[in-house]
């Protein structure tokens, strides 16, 4: 037992690190080139931030290992557990929500702020806007933790008359309990005035995580369920809306001069904006107009892209168009091997969590099946499946911000992140990631049985009053499948085909 504990903690450790690494090795190659050499405290943030997210995910398979280090023992206070799981849970969200609700909104503010003023003025005014922010959290959090922070547990009185012991035993359906008169016991008998509710009132970092986990909850359901579809979905209709052939030179110079005449209405557009925004005419009408301007400057992005993929120039053009090919080739292996993951994890959610009872426990069977043929195995298989779950959040939270006009996009593109966009995608992130491990954990739960993650995310959230029922009626997991199925119909109907250029572009007056 104890080397096992050791493996367990050395594994933790190394984990972290390289969970350190890769944070920075992706704000490094994602970052824009103008941010390179300054805006140090964002960047910081954004490796924080996505180090936190990314050992909250790896905290659940963490979590199953530490609980096999007790598997043996008849109870679990038997022994003593290698890590404090359910201490690193509380830490770890409570750092969460404190990155999403004030780090984040602050480094993001401060980022975005005018330029032309002093330094002292921009972390003045991103302060201001943080310390109402927090000011109105805590007065929400406190009166709704004084008024309704307790968890209501239903438990049921059960109480029979002694027996002797049998010197043999004979269990079957019509015989469940001890006894040779009834052949019956408290728990079959019981009626239904036994059942009784305890009332007791949950810790305040429980609360806290468990509001979070809500308004997670409605992110995750809403760009998870739409991610889950359009994710593979995405990559096999860009394989079958490929460029078929390089273009002929001329076609290059047609296109590339309505590219260009798109350009100059965007930036004329863009500099009217950036007038109207030193005016001080910051209305609707010129938040619509930016996102506006968002949304083509991405899609002209697109087509540029695009252009230069149908006709390669240089000394390498042959080479380049070679790639191009093998890239949509990848994106369409990719995508179906994403397509058999997002249907295993909507007939997952059907069989197990929305059919009562379940009709098999289905991803739980094979995640111990397994583990039983490599001891890591089953844990690497659960912990793709959670990151798969954040990935298709990312994959929906963009198609949405794409189709609907009030959403703000903030595009991840290798090499030209900007710092905005990257804080923006990193709160998402944090914020989904504690939904996403709520519902691995319920989802999971035959598999992440006895697991601290399951204790509180199991018992206490889905038993505090007033957001109890939310869970009792599978309210999320519903939303989740209808809004992939909903995707799935719309790719089918409409994703197949190609894009029409929008033509001239004005600003609405």
């Amino acid at each position: 037992m104890g080397d096992f504990n050791l493996a367990l903690v050395i594994v933790a450790i190394v984990v972290c690190v390289i969970v350190f690494i890769s944070s920075i090795y992706l704000l490094v190659n994602y970052q824009h080139p103008d941010d390179a050499n300054q805006a140090y405290f964002p960047k910081f943030v954004v490796v924080f931030g996505l180090s936190i997210a990314m050992i909250s995910i790896l905290m659940l398979p963490a979590d199953v290992a530490n609980r096999h280090a007790c598997r043996h023992s008849i109870y679990n206070g038997a022994c003593n557990l290698t890590l404090p799981m359910k201490d690193l849970w509380l830490a770890v969200y409570i750092i969460d929500a404190v990155l999403v609700f004030f780090i984040i909104p602050f480094a993001m503010f401060f980022y975005e702020g005018d330029q032309d003023k002093t330094l002292g003025k921009r972390i003045k005014s991103a302060l201001i806007w943080v310390v109402t922010t927090a000011v109105v959290c805590a007065l929400v959090l406190g009166i709704l933790y004084g008024v309704i922070g307790k968890v209501d547990f239903s438990v049921r009185h059960l109480s029979s008359a002694t027996t002797s012991f049998p010197t043999s035993w004979q269990f079957s359906n019509n015989q469940p309990c001890i006894g040779n008169t009834a052949r019956q016991c408290s728990a079959y008998t019981a009626n239904a005035t036994s059942e009784k509710t305890w009332t007791m009132r949950t810790t305040f970092p429980e609360y806290v995580v468990a509001l979070a986990t809500i308004v997670g909850s409605v992110l995750f359901t809403i760009f998870g369920g739409v991610g889950i579809a359009c994710l593979p979905l995405g990559l096999i209709t860009a394989f079958i809306r490929r460029p078929k052939a390089v273009i002929t030179r001329s076609q290059y110079i047609k296109e590339a001069t309505e590219l260009g005449k798109k350009a100059r209405d965007l930036k004329k557009a863009a500099d009217a904006l950036h007038q109207e925004e030193r005016s001080g005419a910051k209305g609707r009408k010129w938040r619509k107009n930016v996102k506006a301007v968002e949304k083509e400057l991405l899609q002209l992005e697109e087509d540029v892209n695009l252009l230069e993929e149908m006709y390669p120039q240089g000394e390498k053009a042959e080479t380049a168009w070679a790639f191009t090919v093998l890239g949509y080739l990848a994106k369409f292996i990719l995508g179906i091997l994403g397509l058999i993951v997002s249907v295993a994890w909507i007939a997952h959610i059907i069989i197990y969590l929305l059919v009562d009872p379940p009709l098999s426990p289905f991803l739980n069977e094979v995640f111990i099946k397994l583990d039983d043929v490599w001891g890591l195995l089953g844990t690497a298989a659960f912990a793709f499946f959670c990151f798969y779950l954040l990935l298709a959040v990312i994959a929906g939270a963009m198609m949405v911000g794409l189709k609907l006009v009030f959403v703000t996009i903030h595009p991840m593109k290798w090499g030209a992140t900007l710092m905005n966009s990257f804080l923006f995608n990193v709160g998402l992130i944090l914020l989904c990631s504690i939904s996403v491990i709520q519902f691995c954990a319920t989802a999971f739960g035959y598999y992440a049985q006895a697991t601290a993650a399951q204790e509180i995310f199991g018992h206490t959230l889905q038993s505090l009053r007033g957001i109890k029922y939310l869970y009792k009626y599978n309210v999320f997991q519903i939303g989740f499948v209808i809004l992939a199925g909903l995707t799935f119909l719309y790719y089918i109907a409409f994703g197949w085909r190609r894009k029409k250029p929008s033509g001239r572009f004005q600003l609405s007056t």
